[in-house]
């Protein structure tokens, strides 16, 4: 399946652990070479109304600093396509329940697999 297919399923699966309030983290990781963003997280985020989170921008140099932006999800989602294969081949959503992996192949072609949880509870991000 073409890799922007999967995700559309995949974030699916980020939307309904939201929802059941099982969402503990998301992770982008394995970069296409070795560049200064190493990794992106996506935190719960405690916040009066309506669903935020918190995305920290991690980077390979220790001299530079950590960012961390509060967003809604429809902008983590946006902030996420942005950097599939460019420069991440993968995410991995951590629930409660489950682990979800995307990855993306060489050919271009997207998968999703399960496995048990990393999680059992959640705790949301602080700023």
């Amino acid at each position: 399946m073409p890799y922007k297919d999967a995700f559309v399923l995949f974030l699916e699966q980020v939307k309904e652990s939201i929802k059941k309030e099982e969402f503990a983290k998301l992770t982008m990781a394995k970069t296409i070479g070795k560049l200064e963003l190493k990794n992106i997280f996506v935190r719960p985020f405690a916040s009066k109304g309506n669903v935020k989170v918190l995305v920290k921008f991690s980077y390979r140099p220790r001299e530079t600093e950590d960012v961390e932006k509060e967003l809604t999800l429809e902008e983590a989602f946006s902030v996420l396509k942005e950097h599939l294969r460019n420069p991440f081949l993968s995410v991995l959503l951590f629930t409660t329940t489950k682990d979800v992996t995307f990855k993306i192949n060489k050919k271009g072609a997207g998968t999703i697999t399960e496995s048990s949880p990393t999680f059992h509870y959640v705790t949301e991000a602080e700023k």
